[in-house]
């Protein structure tokens, strides 16, 4: 099976249908014909820090798309470590001129060292660093 990492931006297109992503989110993943995703706990984190404000209904919705991902047989969720938190600080630290998050760092060590060069994403710092989004305009 495929595996392609999947971005906090993927997850918040999906779970939103009003969301100017959404049919692009939906139609990348089925044209990857049910691909393994990858994601982070970091990712779940962003999604979630960034629903904090929308009200107590996305807060809500965004806690039950957590839980479904963390129990889809599809999803491989890499948990939280040291090591993926170094990784992630050294990408950082190295990439001063960028303006990459530390949670996109993390994503990205994720990336080489699982060597997946798709990333079901809209975010331009993923191709600075040669992965292929798969969400454009």
């Amino acid at each position: 099976m495929r595996e392609v990492f999947a971005d906090t931006v993927y997850w918040l297109a999906l779970l939103n249908p009003r969301d100017g992503w959404h049919g692009k989110a939906r139609g990348a993943h089925d044209a990857l014909g049910r691909p393994r995703l990858i994601t982070t706990d970091e990712v779940l984190v962003e999604v979630l820090g960034f629903l904090r404000a929308h009200g107590p209904a996305m807060r809500q919705a965004g806690v039950q798309l957590v839980k479904r991902i963390l129990q889809d047989p599809t999803v491989t969720v890499i948990p939280q470590s040291r090591e993926s938190f170094l990784t992630g600080l050294s990408i950082y630290e190295r990439r001063s001129d960028k303006e990459y998050s530390l949670t996109d760092c993390i994503s990205m060590g994720v990336m080489l060292r699982r060597r997946l060069p798709n990333v079901l994403t809209n975010d331009h710092h993923f191709e600075q660093e040669g992965f292929t989004i798969l969400l454009k305009e």
